[in-house]
C-alpha cells in the first residue's frame, strides 16, 4: 500500500495538534502494516525529521525546468533527496510557470508554519503538487487539514487515484461560528471531492455533515491517540507540592480553547482554598487579555504564565501538575488531556471536546459552567483517594489508545476506497456496518 500523503506540519517542527497526529499516523501506520509505504509532503521539512517514512519538501520541487547538471543539483539539495529525485520531477513540470517567483533551482520557497501569505502558499502547495502526482507511484491520497485539500484535490484530479481527507479542525471550531467564507470553500470543496472523509471525533463528523453538506455514507470519525512515552519522557520525577497544588492549562490561549473560563473557575476555586495556583501553559491572542483578566480578578499572584512549550517542557509541565484542565468551547479532538494521563496526571475536560467520546476516567463539565469546573477542581486537590483513581485508571485507559489501532482503522477505509468501490455505492446500513467495525470503543 503506497500513500501519498499531505500535511503542513511534522515534529520535530510542532506548531500544534496537527504536527503530533500526522507524526502518530504515519508511524502507526508504518509500524503495525509491514507493506506500507508513505510519502509524507510538506512545504518545508527543517531535515531533521525521522527516517521511518519518506519526506517530500515542496520547496525542493522544480516547477521551472533549469538545465544544471548532476554536480550542480547534488551541492544545491538537502540530504534527504537526491538528484534523481529532482531531474524525475523536473521531467513531469506540466505547465508553463516561468511567471511565478521560483529560485535558481526553479522551486518556490516557503515560509514554512503559517505566515501572512498563508493563503498563496497554499495555492503554491497544490501547483507542486500536480507534479508530484504525475511523477510518483502510489495507490491513495490523504490530505491533513484544509491547507492541503487543494493539493489532494489537484493530486486526485491528474492521477485518478481516491482521495481521503482528514477533519483534524473546521473553520467552525476556530471561529466560534465567525466561519471566513475563503476557508469554508476550500474546506467544502475538499471534501465535495473526497471519496472518504475521516473526522477525529463524531463531534466533528456531524458539523462536516451538518455544515458542509456532506453525504454521511463517506465520512468516518477517526480518533487521534498517543504513542508511548519515551524513556527520558518515563524519568521525568513527578513534583510533590505538598499542601500546595497546582492546576494547569496547556495549549494555544485563544477563543477555541475557552481560557477566560479556566480563569473564572481559578476565581472560585481561589475564593475556597489559598494553596492552589494555576499555571497557563501557551502562547496565543488571548494571552495578554488572560493576564489582565486575572488581575482584575485579584488572583494574579495565584496565576503563572511560563509561555508556550515544547517538546520535553510539556511533559515536565503536565507532571509537574496536580490537575489538568482542558475548557474548550470547541474541542474535534484535544490530545492534550491522553498525554496528561500519561503522566498520570487527572484530566477535567468540557463535554464540547472530541476525545470525551473514547475517555471516560476523566471528568467532564461543559465549558461554561464555570462552578461545575471550580467544584471538579477542588475536589480533585482535596480528595486523594478520588486524584488516586483517575490518576492510576485514567493511565490504563490512554495506555490502550494507540496509533498503531489507528492506523489499522485508517486502512479498512483505504481498502474500501481502494478495492471494495468505495462509499458512495454502498447502502447507509452496509456503511454504519463499516462505522461500528472500526468504532474504538468497540470491545472495550
Amino acid at each position: 500500500m503506497k500513500v501519498l500523503m499531505f500535511g503542513w506540519e511534522f515534529p520535530p517542527k510542532i506548531y500544534g495538534g496537527l504536527a503530533v497526529a500526522s507524526y502518530g499516523i504515519t508511524k502507526g501506520m508504518v509500524e503495525g502494516q509491514p507493506d506500507a509505504e508513505v510519502t509524507f509532503c510538506l512545504p518545508k521539512p527543517c531535515g531533521e525529521e525521522e527516517k521511518f517514512l519518506r519526506i517530500i519538501g515542496m520547496n525542493q520541487v522544480p516547477i521551472v525546468y533549469k538545465d544544471h547538471d548532476y554536480e550542480y543539483v547534488k551541492n544545491n539539495i538537502p540530504g534527504y533527496m537526491t538528484p534523481e529525485d529532482y531531474y524525475h520531477w523536473r521531467d513531469n513540470i506540466y505547465a508553463d510557470f516561468s511567471y511565478m517567483n521560483v529560485n535558481h533551482m526553479g522551486c518556490m520557497e516557503f515560509a514554512g508554519g503559517y505566515p501572512g501569505n498563508l493563503h498563496d502558499e497554499i495555492n503554491n502547495f497544490s501547483i507542486i503538487a500536480g507534479v508530484l502526482a504525475r511523477s510518483e507511484q502510489f495507490d491513495i491520497i490523504h490530505a491533513h487539514d484544509w491547507l492541503t485539500y487543494p493539493a489532494g484535490v489537484h493530486a486526485k484530479m491528474v492521477s485518478g487515484k481516491p482521495l481521503c481527507i482528514h477533519v483534524h479542525a473546521t473553520d467552525f471550531d476556530r471561529s466560534r461560528g465567525k466561519v471566513n467564507p475563503t476557508v469554508y470553500s476550500i474546506e467544502k470543496n475538499g471534501m465535495d471531492h473526497a471519496d472518504c472523509i475521516m473526522c477525529v471525533s463524531e463531534l466533528t463528523r456531524q458539523t462536516v455533515i451538518r455544515e458542509y453538506h456532506q453525504d454521511p455514507r463517506k465520512c468516518y470519525a477517526m480518533h487521534n491517540a498517543v504513542y508511548p512515552l519515551p524513556q527520558e519522557y518515563l524519568d521525568i520525577p513527578r513534583v510533590d507540592h505538598g499542601k500546595e497544588k497546582v492546576v494547569t492549562f496547556l495549549g494555544r490561549i485563544t477563543m477555541q480553547k475557552g481560557p477566560e473560563y479556566f480563569i473564572e473557575a481559578a476565581d472560585l476555586v481561589c475564593k475556597r482554598s489559598k494553596n492552589i495556583r494555576f499555571c497557563f501553559a501557551g502562547s496565543g491572542d488571548k494571552y495578554e487579555e488572560m493576564v489582565e483578566l486575572a488581575a482584575a480578578k485579584g488572583i494574579a499572584d495565584r496565576c503563572h504564565f511560563p509561555g508556550f512549550q515544547r517538546g520535553k517542557q510539556v511533559y515536565e509541565c503536565y507532571k509537574a501538575s496536580d490537575v489538568f484542565v482542558m475548557p474548550s468551547v470547541s474541542e474535534p479532538f484535544g490530545i492534550a488531556p491522553l498525554e496528561a494521563m500519561q503522566c498520570g496526571t487527572p484530566s477535567i475536560i468540557s463535554k464540547q471536546s472530541g476525545c470525551g467520546e473514547i475517555l471516560d476516567k476523566v471528568i467532564k463539565v461543559d465549558y461554561w459552567d464555570i462552578n461545575a469546573m471550580a467544584d471538579a477542581i477542588y475536589s480533585l486537590c482535596t480528595n486523594s483517594g478520588l486524584h488516586s483513581y483517575l490518576a492510576e485508571e485514567g493511565l490504563k485507559e490512554v495506555d490502550k489508545i494507540t496509533w498503531v489501532n489507528v492506523s489499522l482503522r485508517i486502512r479498512r477505509l483505504y481498502d474500501e476506497c481502494i478495492f471494495n468501490g468505495g462509499f458512495m455505492n454502498k447502502s447507509f446500513e452496509e456503511t454504519e456496518a463499516i462505522r461500528e467495525d472500526i468504532d474504538p470503543m468497540k470491545g472495550r
